[in-house]
């Protein structure tokens, strides 16, 4: 079981991901993918497995994800900032794994009734999909 874990801007939450599964599943494999050296940075000090920066780590990646994690402005072009390049998008959209978004309003992109919930909500409820998806999988 792989799962890649995509952030942006300083990656916070991505950082918060790799936590949280490195903490419950700690023999899964994480890959973390920033799409600048810090977010990177920051989930591979989080504990993630191994990383990479970038649009073509993104694809490779996505290629390779059983679960695929991270704020839901990875599946939109020039999101994050304009850190989300059309290929990135288009590369998470089509892959194959389980896509675990959570809904970030910022950038111009606004999820309805999510913007009342704290982000530490958000990231524990894309935990606890993972969790059920690692249940599954006899991971835990």
């Amino acid at each position: 079981m792989e799962i890649l874990v995509i952030d942006g801007q300083g990656g916070g939450m991505g950082a918060r991901i790799v936590e949280g599964i490195k903490k419950e599943a700690p023999q899964v494999t994480v890959a973390a993918v920033g799409t600048n050296v810090i977010a990177t940075q920051a989930m591979l000090r989080a504990g993630a497995d191994h990383g990479a920066t970038g649009e073509n780590a993104v694809v490779f990646g996505c290629r390779k994800a059983d679960i695929i994690v991270g704020p839901v402005g990875i599946v939109i072009a020039d999101s994050l900032w304009g850190e989300i390049s059309p290929k990135m998008a288009v590369s998470v959209g089509q892959s194959s794994a389980v896509k675990v978004l959570i809904p970030v309003n910022q950038c111009s992109n606004i999820i309805a009734g999510a913007s009342d919930i704290p982000q530490s909500k958000l990231v524990e409820a894309a935990l606890t999909e993972i969790r059920k998806r690692l249940e599954k999988q006899d991971q835990l």
